[in-house]
């Protein structure tokens, strides 16, 4: 099925040019790309396997579609990495929803998230935001992923956003600035909690409870009732704490790059 996906994206791709190699007389005309808002980078797992339960993970595909769709309407390029590249395993994936529809529906966005880049492929200096989806997945491969954490670092530094959702923030976990302190540190956080975590019966499953992780590094963690949205903002970073979460943090991302 996958490899079907990728051949059907590659045929896509390639007819315009087919098209353009079929006519008599037109001249080829290079594409001009649109002109957009800035980049920004979206962070997916690659890590597939739900501890020892036997079960998948991934990616929660609402964490990725909703703000996706504010920061594309907003004007933004958005690019897809990985830790390992390629192709990732998803999960939530809500046939139901409208902005699932639409994302599934968008040739450029399929490209790019069929296949991510890789961090060493990374030019932090392009773009303007990083952000980093949830799903269960990422807890196994954000946090200790030294690339992903000097491309968070390098692009704070340089004046950008650092925003995540749900357990997303397992990537700001362990990311140091040059003065050496954690990002996290002193800064109004929140995430995926630990309550919530113990509400769907993972607790026991995850390698780390995300809530204390953040506060054992200086996060002033903050929080509301399980399953509620709630995003915080603070000297440009930008955490949501659940899939209910998503699009407000998409909404913050943009106002935090208009503003």
């Amino acid at each position: 099925m996958r490899m079907l996906r990728r051949n059907a994206l590659s045929f896509l791709t390639c007819m315009p040019i087919a098209a353009a190699a079929g006519g008599t007389s037109a001249a080829a005309v290079p594409e001009e790309k649109p002109k957009t808002s800035g980049k920004i980078l979206f962070v997916i797992t690659s890590h597939g396997e739900l501890g020892n339960t036997g079960k998948k993970t991934g990616y929660w595909l609402s964490e990725v579609t909703h703000p996706w769709k504010v920061l594309k309407d907003a004007g933004y390029e958005i690019d897809f990495v990985s830790p390992q590249g390629g192709e990732c395993p998803v999960e939530g994936q809500d046939a139901s929803d409208p902005i699932n529809t639409a994302f599934a529906q968008d040739l450029s966005a399929q490209r790019k998230i069929n296949f991510t880049m890789k961090p060493s492929e990374v030019k932090p200096e392009e773009y303007k935001a990083v952000f980093f989806a949830g799903g269960h997945g990422v807890m196994w491969d954000f946090p200790d992923n030294k690339e992903l954490a000097a491309i968070t670092s390098k692009i704070y530094e340089n004046g950008g956003v650092v925003a995540a959702v749900c357990h997303g923030p397992a990537a700001l976990v362990n990311v140091k600035l040059s003065n050496g302190k954690y990002l996290v540190d002193g800064k109004k956080i929140n995430s995926f909690t630990n309550s919530e975590e113990k509400g769907i019966g993972l607790d026991k499953v995850v390698p780390f409870a995300l809530e204390t992780a953040l506060v054992k590094h200086g996060a002033k963690f903050q929080c509301s009732d399980n399953f509620q949205s709630h995003v915080v903002v603070n000297n440009r970073v930008i955490t949501g704490q659940n899939p209910m979460s998503a699009m407000a943090v998409g909404d913050a991302i943009r106002t935090a790059l208009q503003n």
